[in-house]
């Protein structure tokens, strides 16, 4: 059931495999990577208890050593202290450049690591074993990798490809519904933006992939990464269609800025919620038929995700709050937000020609709703 994405990226090629049961073979897959039969693996201390023993065993099978840190789990590791925590200890292990680093976690350990391992040394080689779903469809996938900042999510960071994605399939199985469900927003993303015909398809296989179904979860990790790799490899660090895999992230960033990266929202829920925004926006500027954002509404309440703004308990800002933390956005250029609209579903496209009036308005209604 090993299914391969290729990422073809010029001189920084590598495969996502994507299969059941691939912590118990990791070290056939790691083996060719490492000069020397060790490597520096970095965990959050959830994923740890539940899955490093296993890891640990299928780089034994292969004669590789391993040494391990656990960090705190969590979006709010993503941070200044944690970096410094972890270039500290791969120091300490005498990590070289010709060595491998291993990012064991959903996005957040998948960024932060990778970015660790962009900076150490001016670079050394990492391999991403993602274990949420998240993280599987989208952040072990590119090569984004940084930390959050005070003044919003992700502004810190580098562009550092891995050398290997390692996607677990059967690790889902022990994802609470809450997580599962939140990088499901992330897979719905991949068919909103660019492929009408998987959004159909996952109307139909949604519950069943929910439900644990094992060859619809691959396909869903196989289809969601081979469209982010396609995007890739066309525009590596944003400069163009890249930025369509933001979509719903410029509202959906902003309500975890405004939620301060708790368990309140989880970056998912917010991208969800953001998709939603996304085609409520584009349907009041006329671009789409105002079916869309409501059959998006629907597949999502269907789902049983988050979906609108009063799914997010507590205080919130008000809209010109909200509106001024997405001027805070890594999409901002010369000042003018760049959203991400939709003429339909499967095809988005990047826009800096928004009125603000307009998304005050988008803003303000769903404030009211609550």
């Amino acid at each position: 059931m090993l299914e391969t994405v290729h990422v073809d990226l010029p001189g920084r090629a590598y495969d996502v495999r994507i299969g059941p049961n691939l912590l118990a073979q990791a070290g056939t897959h790691v083996s060719p990577l490492v000069s020397r039969p060790k490597v520096a693996v970095i965990t959050d201390e959830t994923v740890g208890a539940l899955h490093l023993a296993t890891l640990e065993q299928g780089l034994s099978a292969a004669g590789i050593a391993m040494q391990a840190l656990y960090l705190p789990a969590g979006e709010a590791t993503k941070c200044w202290e944690q970096l410094e925590r972890c270039v500290d200890w791969l120091l300490d292990q005498q990590v070289e450049r010709r060595d491998v680093v291993v990012a064991f976690g959903g996005g957040v350990i998948g960024d932060l690591v990778g970015f660790a391992a962009a900076i150490l040394r001016r670079g050394v080689r990492f391999v991403q074993i993602p274990t949420s779903l998240l993280a599987q469809v989208d952040s072990s996938v590119g090569g984004k990798t940084g930390i959050n900042a005070r003044q919003g999510k992700n502004l810190i960071g580098a562009f550092h490809q891995p050398s290997l994605v390692l996607a677990d399939t059967a690790v889902l199985g022990t994802l609470e519904p809450r997580d599962f469900l939140a990088g499901y927003g992330e897979v719905v993303k991949y068919g909103l933006l660019g492929d009408s015909d998987f959004f159909e398809w996952l109307e139909t296989q949604g519950p069943a992939l929910a439900a644990g179904d094992m060859t619809t979860r691959i396909e869903a990790v196989r289809r969601s990464v081979q469209m982010k790799a396609d995007i890739v490899v066309r525009d590596e660090t944003e400069q163009g269609d890249r930025a369509l895999l933001n979509l719903g992230h410029t509202f959906g960033h902003a309500l975890e800025t405004a939620t301060g990266y708790s368990d309140r929202l989880l970056h998912g829920e917010g991208v969800a919620i953001g998709c939603a925004l996304a085609f409520e926006l584009s349907a009041r500027l006329g671009l789409c038929a105002q079916e869309e954002p409501s059959r998006v509404r629907a597949h999502l309440r269907t789902m049983g995700m988050k979906t609108d703004l009063s799914d997010i308990e507590g205080d919130l800002p008000d809209a010109a709050g909200l509106l001024t933390l997405m001027g805070q956005d890594k999409k901002v250029v010369d000042g003018q937000l760049r959203f991400i609209l939709a003429r339909g579903i499967g095809q988005a496209f990047v826009s800096s020609d928004v009125p603000s009036d307009v998304v005050l308005g988008v803003l303000s209604d769903a404030l009211r709703d609550r």
